[in-house]
């Protein structure tokens, strides 16, 4: 997301405000090169925290970390050039399909892949905040969305599937593999997509904070946050 400066903010303020740090808003904004000196009127790019999922009882956090770093921000430019159709290669498959045969891998790995869903995610995205860029490429190898939909940030992402016609709200009854759920979580929001059902209970799968360092990797799993919204591609 971006915020517009206000005449009295300062980076600490701002940063309090979104629960994040001066440090990685300085990542997400290098044009930024005094912390003391930002002007009013001006954008900044706003990173997340953390996507703040949290596995459920009895789920046991991974062992591997995500190997990569980068800068924090949201919907920049300066992630991997990919090739092909909507910014990546050929879409195959179906957004739940292709979310699927990455499932286990860490983001941060899955982002150094130079095909298929990690060269449309931002390889600069903290390696604890890639759920809307994993939901993006995904839906991007799809052909379900434009490179110019992918987002990073969780209400960015569903700001833009509202405004897609091919995309419509639906209720969790009527659900699909594949279709886009965004959540509100303790510390902001989380996007995943919806998995099935096992159990009676509604099954996820995205890039959630499982292993021990707080990084992502893609899992299935239930989840109990309320649910904002559920889109669902009416292709």
């Amino acid at each position: 997301m971006s915020y517009r400066i206000q005449s009295g903010d300062t980076l600490s303020g701002i940063a309090k405000r979104y629960n994040t740090s001066v440090s990685a808003l300085m990542k997400a904004n290098p044009q930024i090169k005094n912390a003391d000196l930002i002007y009013t009127g001006k954008s900044l790019n706003i990173p997340g925290s953390k996507d703040s999922f949290e596995p459920s009882k009895g789920g046991k956090p991974g062992s591997k970390p995500g190997s990569s770093s980068g800068s924090s921000g949201t919907n920049g430019t300066q992630g991997s050039q990919a090739t092909g159709t909507n910014g990546g290669n050929a879409p195959t498959g179906s957004a739940f399909d292709i979310a699927k045969s990455h499932l286990n891998k860490n983001a941060g790995s899955l982002k150094l892949e130079k095909n298929g869903v990690g060269s449309d995610m931002e390889d600069w995205v903290p390696n604890n905040v890639n759920c809307a860029n994993f939901v993006s490429a995904c839906l991007e190898q799809a052909g379900l969305i434009t490179n110019a939909q992918h987002d990073n940030s969780v209400m960015g992402l569903q700001a833009k599937l509202d405004k897609d016609p091919d995309f419509k709200r639906v209720d969790l009854k009527d659900a699909k593999p594949g279709d886009v759920v965004s959540m509100k979580t303790p510390g902001g929001q989380h996007v995943v997509m919806f998995a099935g059902w096992k159990d009676g209970k509604p099954q996820f799968i995205g890039s959630n904070n499982v292993n021990s360092d707080g990084s992502q990797r893609i899992t299935i799993s239930s989840m109990n946050y309320p649910i904002m919204s559920i889109h669902q591609h009416r292709g």
